[in-house]
């Protein structure tokens, strides 16, 4: 099957759409560790994740995580642009998402904030009418 980029997309939307909600949480900024870089395999080892692979292409990797009852999407991607499309599409749909070199986990909020302290990397918000009440109002990236 070939995987284009509308489906990437959607897969991304969805999965957005599934995972996200409103949580709470501070800015994390203490005790950030470097932004991890790796295979999925590699980036799922480091968070203590087996994981669920649901998308392995060319370009992106995609698997569901499970970290006692909470869950997200871990995925890789080939390239710096295929990632930013893919976010720049899935951000509509809502979501939070932590952000590393060629690979994003979409979950709660508290869930990618706790990921962070594993993995590092950016905190970024989806679309503020998908996300009402959430942390859009101080900006919609973090870190």
């Amino acid at each position: 099957m070939r995987v284009t980029r509308p489906m990437l997309a959607l897969t991304g939307a969805v999965a957005a759409l599934a995972l996200a909600g409103c949580g709470s949480g501070g800015d994390g900024e203490d005790g950030v560790p470097a932004t991890a870089t790796g295979s999925l395999e590699h980036l799922a080892a480091e968070a203590k994740c087996e994981p669920d692979m649901q998308t392995d292409a060319d370009t992106i990797r995609q698997a569901l995580c499970k970290k006692g009852g909470e869950k997200y999407v871990l995925a890789t991607f080939a390239t710096d642009r295929g990632q930013r499309e893919w976010l720049n599409s899935a951000k509509d749909y809502g979501g939070y998402y932590l952000v590393g070199r060629k690979w994003v986990a979409v979950g709660e909020e508290r869930t990618v904030t706790a990921l962070r302290g594993t993995l590092g990397g950016t905190m970024e918000e989806g679309s503020e009418h998908m996300n009402p009440g959430g942390s859009h109002n101080r900006g919609g990236h973090h870190g």
